[in-house]
């Protein structure tokens, strides 16, 4: 059984930071690229961040890039998300999201809340 299950999320002032995990289970992680989505209350899912299988390419939405950095540990299977100078507008839903060639996965999520 595939299970993607983010952590790390929470309440957070703006301006502050906060990092995401997603442990990927029942897949060989390593052959797959992989994304951070985010889905604000009422709107549409986007994506964040993703990276290739080996993590040398990566690519940001205009509205993270400078402040978010994905990352990923083949060896434990896992893709993180630091994020840092949090804004109000980073509320959001935050789902990781694993994809190969016939076949691709997502997790349950985890929420972010900036707020003061």
């Amino acid at each position: 059984q595939v299970q993607l299950v983010e952590s790390g999320g929470g309440l957070v002032q703006p301006g502050g930071s906060l990092r995401l995990s997603c442990v990927a289970s029942g897949i060989t992680f390593s052959r797959y690229a992989v994304a951070w989505y985010r889905q604000p209350l009422g709107k549409e899912r986007e994506l964040v961040a993703e990276t290739t299988s080996t993590g040398s390419v990566t690519n940001y939405a205009e509205s993270v890039r400078g402040r978010f950095t994905i990352s990923r540990d083949n060896a434990k299977n896992t893709v993180y998300l630091q994020m840092n100078r949090l804004k109000p507008e980073d509320t959001a839903m935050y789902y990781c999201y694993a994809i190969r060639v016939g076949s691709d996965y997502w997790g349950q999520g985890t929420q972010v809340t900036v707020s003061s």
